[in-house]
């Protein structure tokens, strides 16, 4: 589109904006009729809940050791991390291809991101 189309409906949408339809105050009566209250206990209800949802959330992530599986998830990374540089170190010196540092860096921080997660994605799928 061109600037002479953006502006055609920019002047159409803002003549249609400002008209005015004519209802005899129907609309005002409808929006002064609305249960405001009922609203608000609404609001307020889903606000509990969630609430109670977290705590009781927190509550069994802690009776049940989340604590422990959160670090066997991070010691477990960690080791197959460095079994990773172990071996790449190893190896390196006799690849005939150059080593590019950013590259290792970037793996390094895929590993210590994307497996913890899916360990734990597997392990709450199991439990």
């Amino acid at each position: 589109m061109t600037d002479r189309d953006d502006m055609m409906l920019e002047s159409f949408f803002k003549q249609a904006a400002q008209q005015q339809i004519e209802d005899d105050g129907f609309t005002e009566r409808v929006m002064q009729s609305l249960p405001e209250r009922r609203l608000l206990t609404a609001r307020r209800l889903s606000q509990l809940w969630t609430l109670f949802c977290v705590v009781v959330g927190v509550a069994l992530f802690f009776a049940f050791g989340g604590l422990q599986v959160l670090r066997g998830l991070f010691i477990g990374g960690l080791r197959m991390m460095l079994g990773w540089i172990e071996v790449f170190v190893a190896t390196a010196p006799t690849a005939e291809i150059p080593v590019n540092l950013w590259a290792v860096l970037l793996l390094l921080a895929f590993v210590l991101i994307y497996l913890p997660y899916r360990i734990g994605h597997k392990l709450s799928a199991v439990l």
